[in-house]
């Protein structure tokens, strides 16, 4: 079922909510970008850690995650969302946007911007008060982006790896 149809310079691309099928897909998108490209290199053959992790994202209502397919039917873009209740901010829902990523060869037309573009109207839709991402330090031309879209850099984040 498509999610929404954009249509770009490149040409028109719909988003879906990705299937068990797409997962060696969306894995090759993770793996092409250079701070995670040796993490998932490393596990890229081992298929059942990914095959387990999305079907436990697919089991979960607060989970989705989608992949964009080009005119040519190649996924060429995903990106996660989770619904987060919480006790803060009076009760509100907050979407998280997660593993946003565009292939390389189709970054600075436009699909990234429309994929996070719906993500917010999602957010929206299911009644989230906020919209919240994270993005690696190093990455400058990935802040630009998101505060283009409207994002502002407001905290600091930190993370323990077990």
């Amino acid at each position: 079922m498509t999610l929404a149809a954009f249509d770009l310079p490149a040409g028109a691309f719909t988003l879906r909510r990705a299937t068990a099928s797409d997962v060696g897909a969306i894995v090759s998108l993770l793996a092409d970008d250079e701070l995670r490209a040796s993490v998932e290199s490393t596990v890229r053959e081992a298929r059942a850690p990914y095959d387990r992790a999305f079907e436990a994202i697919n089991a979960d209502p607060a989970q989705l995650l989608v992949v964009a397919v080009s005119p040519a039917g190649e996924v060429v873009a995903t990106m996660q969302l989770t619904s987060i209740p919480g006790l803060a901010r009076a009760g509100a829902l907050r979407m998280q946007i997660e593993a946003v990523r565009v292939h390389s060869n189709l970054r600075g037309n436009g699909l990234g911007g429309a994929m996070i573009t719906w993500a917010i109207a999602e957010g929206r839709r299911r009644g989230a008060r906020l919209v919240q991402l994270t993005s690696d330090h190093s990455r400058q031309s990935a802040h630009r982006f998101y505060e283009r879209l409207g994002f502002e850099a407001s905290h600091v984040g930190f993370k323990l790896t077990l």
